[in-house]
């Protein structure tokens, strides 16, 4: 690459001059190419340790000037051959002009202008990003891409001085973390370490600290462990790690997700030294915490942070913190964690203003909202950059028209009085304003009294606190301590959250209060502000959608809380039937789960049908976050941290819990339903509470105190199911003595074990115990936990995954288990490539993880061409894509243009296993259409749809989309025995048999009985010419024969392919065996790119006598009777190839002359340049010509290892870039 000039000391013992004129030098580093020595040695070893450019370019070349001891280097580059392109357009475009010059200061004037204008016109091509980049960080990312051999489209994201531990010596190198792997480059003293991980095959993610390894980082994959030490900054390198990590599971667990991250933030101001794709992860990372932290939607974006104080009214105090801006939002955190919260919606604010300074409060900044409650921050560094960021977001929220009515309605729900008696009312029935277009929608919501209240209303009329006694007075008390609390700190979306607010929480929230409350918890209220009539639209256009998920939602319906009376007519029903159905329609990925409708339910309980969505939505995309998809993936992660934490806070309960195999079985119900379907509802809804203000840490405090109170007689149980009934008695008996709703018969399970009544818990005195023996859990330690069993847990499924597809594959396939297991993971990564290499536009196909495993990794066909490449055991030279090309086609039996795992391996088996009678006719069909040319599979398909039109018509008629039954219909057809004989091969013509010789010529080329091989084909291929043209003298008389058969029977669709073949047959064709000659290799690989005009003129006869049946489908050779089209295919299906329709030029001077006494007839025929169309022969023939050769049989008989090809596989996959494909389209047809 070019660089900017810069001065260098040249009297350096680590270069070697290789190449001088009177202007410039070519140096090499030494320790690189041949020789060296022990100085060698040393400099490499120097070059890897040390943090230097000269590590990166082994070659440069210098400006030098005789009277000046001042070199200047102009060009520097990582091969040999890179530098000799530099130094050659110097010598061509500059050596000339520079002898001009007199002065020497002019011509260092003018090559350093040069330079500059070259890589100015070099940058010009350049994409934007890389320009981001900084001249160190370029040099690094193109050593990395040259020692792994990575593409141009896998970029480095950072890079690392540490140490490898290779046993017990540490390697010391430099660790390359890329997009998609971990790469780790050491030299020292001539012993080299390279190693290469890709993210998604990371199974456990550590930094950890032992005897053995000072502080290190602990990587492992499903077959080694990594260890790297010495990092200068092992925090910020483990923290990336992570997130690379992270990136790579997102992409297993669902592609979309995957696609949609990439998207990544253009950073405002680039920072020097660190990658533009560092920059972006760290704005992602930050992105994630501060949502996470404030409960925003997802697609808020942080804009900065800065330190401040906020002054608090409820206890006159200047608080620490820090003050978040976004898009949509100003938030601060203080630093002390439960001293304040808040949340400042932009939509809310109406005035932002900068009060006068003085030495108590330096720099202010007043925020007043529509609500009339104003914010004072002070001790701000930059206030005048920070108002100006404010004030660009206010100015690009919506416009006034829609805006200001949200506004308007917003202001009445955060009204700061609650001297008005129906303040809790109006909020509750508030939430359903800002989408009071629901109304509008005349076809839903007309008459529906679920869309503006919640179900719990309508339902429990009667009950006043008079009635209650001393529930009521204690209900009554809480609402006041609301009151209280909204008229200290604020109410709605604004309000100051402190330790008070939690405290109120814990003790529970009034009934009247709960869905307001869990809206703004949740930061459900933010989203159904921003997006008023989306619940309406979305339940319009999902009414009469039918889909698996809505099959499942109606099945599960009349199971969500059967025991509350709002679920026992048809209102409930209907409401939620709305809810989970738009859900499913708003996020497929999901659709519905199991779990989702007792959760709902509980959510409609307390709110609209609106806000029941909105609150759904919170859950399953925000606060549990993969919890309710296919695989219950969230479910599993918190699963594996609840046995974790089992073990540090529980230890003796944690062994016998494993033995007992119970946290499996517990955990999941306990966590998907928070507890719902366990625990009487009215205790369950009290930690719902809790989970909706503390997130899950609440439910695993909870779930810890539930065994802690139970150990002594968990530790005596004997198995599970004694386990679960000790476990179930005690949640069945957890009361809420303070609830004001009629209590509700719980139908978890009648456990009766023993006479003795049981004890009852009260719900309170268990969450304040789970706080007080496990408060000491934090949202960041279960975000670390979440991710290491994130990893776990994916493998795993990856593993189950795997497993299933080897299960699927026939054992008549011939590899063996682990074979399979291997080919599946070369595969996959293939499948995986082309996601985040960005191939071609089938490739990146999204994945479907509702799909059977089988269908969810599929490739195209230049992902097959790479794959067969590399794997087959017929190897065919440039002629190989071509091959690769006619296979795909081959396995490509639905036309979707993708295969499978399982056509894959049938494809790879037929050229590895199976006697030599099984591998030729693999070969045979390559030469056959549908494989010969996509034109004719395209034919071939036509005709089959025609005779198949009204079988296809009538399953057309249910539109229905594919659900299981579809792929039971499919796997019965699968079972059904298929084996297709030697017989049922149709016959190849002239053309198709040209292919196929020209074909194992290629094949023979590269093998070390190479001329015996060619002798042996040119004898078998003279052979088998003579005996089609034999066979050709019957089948003139026999076609006429069956054409009269045809005509009689008034089959009129053979017509049309019967009236060409009528002309006379050229003479020559008749009487002489035309035998083309047989170019050797070198002749045919040139041509290799022809192969795709061959064939084509007399295509559509052809295939519609002979492609059907070649594919077992209908076709019109089928209206003949069997043994006729058996004995003669070429009459009713070949014509006369019109002159010039064979490429003859490839058949030159070169070749193999066998059978000189026909040669003239050759001649004669390659002047003619015809391809006789009513010759044809017939596989057997084929098949008892080789066997006459000992030395073809030997070649197709020979057993080959497809380990060995899969390991070098693996170690190339990296090296195709998408260039490659391009290289190679250009040769397949």
């Amino acid at each position: 690459m070019w660089l900017a000039p810069e001065e260098v000391l040249v009297a350096n013992a680590l270069w070697v001059t290789e190449r001088a004129n009177p202007f410039f030098v070519l140096q090499r580093r030494r320790g690189h190419g041949k020789g060296g020595g022990l100085t060698g040695l040393l400099v490499g070893t120097l070059d890897v340790v040390l943090d230097s450019s000269a590590r990166v370019a082994p070659y440069r070349i210098l400006h030098q000037t005789q009277d000046l001891q001042v070199y200047w280097t102009v060009a520097c580059g990582s091969s040999r051959k890179e530098i000799t392109k530099h130094w050659e357009w110097l010598e061509n475009n500059l050596l000339q002009t520079l002898s001009i010059f007199d002065n020497e200061e002019d011509i260092t004037t003018f090559i350093k202008g040069k330079i500059h204008g070259i890589i100015a016109e070099e940058n010009k091509n350049l994409q934007p990003q890389g320009d981001e980049d900084p001249g160190k960080f370029k040099e690094a990312e193109l050593k990395m891409r040259k020692q792994f051999g990575m593409p141009e489209g896998e970029k480095l994201v950072n890079y690392y001085s540490c140490s490898y531990w290779k046993g017990r010596v540490p390697r010391q190198g430099w660790l390359y973390l890329t997009v998609n792997h971990m790469c780790f480059y050491s030299f020292l003293l001539g012993k080299e370490v390279s190693l290469v991980v890709q993210w998604v095959d990371v199974t456990r993610l550590e930094k950890n600290a032992t005897l053995l390894f000072p502080e290190s980082i602990r990587v492992d994959t499903r077959d080694q462990e990594l260890f790297f030490s010495m990092f200068l900054n092992i925090s910020e390198t483990f923290k990336l790690m992570e997130q690379l990590a992270n990136l790579a599971m997102r992409q297993l667990l669902d592609s979309e997700g995957f696609l949609e991250d990439k998207a990544l933030l253009r950073p405002i101001r680039p920072h020097r030294n660190i990658s533009a794709l560092k920059r972006d992860l760290d704005a992602r990372a930050k992105n994630e915490c501060y949502r996470a932290t404030f409960r925003l939607p997802r697609d808020e974006r942080l804009d900065g942070h800065t330190g401040c104080t906020l002054w608090t009214p409820f206890n006159k105090l200047h608080i620490p913190g820090q003050m978040f801006i976004s898009n949509n939002y100003i938030c601060f955190a203080s630093k002390e964690e439960d001293a304040c919260h808040l949340i400042i919606p932009l939509r809310e604010v109406t005035i932002v203003e900068k009060a006068d300074s003085s030495s108590v409060l330096p720099s202010p900044l007043s925020i007043s909202t529509k609500s009339k409650m104003t914010f004072l921050f002070a001790n701000l560094k930059d206030r005048d950059f920070l108002v100006q960021r404010i004030s660009d977001f206010l100015q690009k929220m919506p416009s006034k028209q829609p805006g200001s009515s949200i506004g308007e309605r917003k202001a009445s729900v955060v009204v700061t009085t609650p001297e008005s008696p129906s303040a809790a009312q109006d909020v509750l029935e508030q939430p359903a304003s800002p989408s009071s277009t629901l109304g509008g929608c005349r076809s839903i919501c007309t008459q529906v009294p679920t869309a503006s209240q919640g179900l719990l209303k309508l339902f429990q009329r009667n009950s006043s606190t008079e009635v209650l006694g001393a529930k009521g007075a204690k209900e009554k008390m809480k609402e006041e301590s609301w009151n209280i609390h909204f008229f200290e700190y604020g109410r709605g979306m604004c309000m100051y959250r402190t330790a008070r607010t939690r405290e109120l929480v814990l003790k529970g929230i009034p009934e009247g209060l709960r869905g307001e409350l869990w809206l703004l918890f949740s930061g459900a209220w933010n989203e159904m502000v921003t997006h008023p009539g989306y619940y309406a639209e979305l339940v319009e256009k999902s009414t009469g959608k039918y889909s698996l998920a809505t099959e499942e939602i109606e099945r599960d319906l009349h199971r969500s809380m059967p025991e509350h009376p709002a679920f026992q007519n048809e209102l409930g029903i209907a409401a939620l039937r709305r809810v989970l159905t738009a859900y499913a329609f708003r996020n497929p990925t999901i659709g519905y789960c199991q779990a989702m409708n007792i959760v709902t339910s509980v959510l409609l309980l307390y709110g609209s049908e609106e806000e029941a969505f909105w609150l759904l939505v919170a859950l399953c995309e925000r606060m549990l976050p993969d919890y309710y998809n296919t695989r219950v993936v969230g479910a599993l992660v918190d699963q594996g941290i609840f046995e974790e934490l089992t073990r540090d806070f529980l230890p003796q309960l944690s062994e016998k819990m494993q033995d007992l195999g119970v946290i499996s079985s517990i955990s999941l119900s306990w966590f998907l339903t928070l507890f719902l379907s366990v625990m009487p509802f009215e205790s369950a809804v009290i930690i719902v509470d809790c989970f909706f203000y503390e997130g899950i840490k609440v439910v695993l405090q909870v779930a810890l105190a539930i065994l802690d109170a139970n150990m002594e007689q968990l530790l005596v149980c004997s198995d599970e199911g004694e386990a679960m009934t000790v476990l179930g008695r005690y949640l069945d008996n957890v009361v809420n003595k303070q609830s004001v709703s009629p209590p509700i018969p719980h139908l978890h399970a009648l456990l009766t074990s023993g006479d003795d009544p049981p004890v009852e818990v009260d719900i309170f005195e268990l969450l304040k115990v789970s706080y007080e023996k496990f408060s000491s859990l934090r949202a960041n330690d279960i975000e670390q936990m979440r991710f290491k069993q994130r990893l776990k847990v994916i493998q795993s499924l990856e593993d189950t995954a795997k497993r299933s597809v080897v299960r699927a594959i026939p054992g008549d396939i011939g590899f063996s288990i682990e074979e399979l297991e291997d080919l599946y993971m070369v595969f996959k990564a293939k499948h995986l490539a082309s996601q985040y290499w960005g191939g071609s536009c089938t490739a990146a196909i999204r994945r479907d993880p509702s799909l059977p495993y089988l269908e969810q990794y599929r490739i195209d066909a230049s992902q097959f061409q790479e794959l067969f490449i590399s794997l087959t055991p017929w190897a065919c030279g440039s002629h190989t894509p071509v091959l690769a090309g006619r296979m795909f086609r081959l396995l490509d039996k639905n036309k979707d243009l993708l295969i499978n795992f399982k056509e894959f391996v049938t494809g790879m088996s037929g050229m590895y296993h199976g006697d030599l009678t099984e591998k030729l006719k693999v070969l045979y069909k390559l030469h056959l259409p549908p494989a010969l040319s996509p034109e004719e599979a395209e034919s071939a398909l036509e005709a089959a749809r025609y005779f198949t039109e009204d079988s296809s018509s009538e399953e057309e008629k249910g539109t229905s989309p594919q659900d299981y039954r579809h792929y039971l219909r499919m796997w019965a057809q699968e079972k059904e025995a298929q084996k297709e004989t030697i017989k049922d091969l149709p016959k190849m013509n002239q053309e198709q048999f040209i292919e196929l010789c020209k074909t194992l010529y290629n094949m023979f080329s590269e093998d070390p009985m190479e001329q015996d091989l060619y002798h042996a084909i040119a004898t078998v291929a003279s052979l088998l010419l003579r005996i089609g043209e034999v066979g050709k003298k019957f089948s003139v008389r026999a076609g006429r024969k069956s054409r009269d058969i045809a005509c009689s029977g008034d089959h009129g669709r053979t017509t049309a392919a019967t009236v060409e073949v009528e002309s006379p047959v050229p003479e020559l064709h008749q009487d002489t065996a035309w035998e083309p000659q047989l170019s050797a290799a070198g002749d045919l690989q040139a041509k290799a790119s022809g192969d795709t005009h061959l064939g084509k003129a007399p295509q559509e006869s052809q295939v519609v006598g002979e492609g059907g049946s070649s594919e077992g489908q209908g076709s019109p050779s089928q209206l003949l009777s069997d043994d006729e089209t058996k004995d003669d295919m070429s009459m009713s299906s070949y014509s006369v190839v019109s002159t010039g329709s064979l490429q003859c030029e490839d058949l030159t001077d070169d070749t193999v002359l066998v059978g000189g006494e026909v040669s003239s007839h050759v001649a004669a025929a390659h002047c003619e340049g015809t391809v006789d169309a009513d010759w044809c022969i017939s596989f057997e023939q084929i098949l008892a010509s080789i066997l006459t050769e000992s030395v073809l049989v030997n070649f197709f008989e020979k057993r080959v290892d497809i380990g060995l090809k899969i390991k070098d596989q693996k170690k190339v996959e990296r090296q195709f870039s998408t260039s490659s494909d391009h290289e190679q389209s250009g040769v397949s047809g």
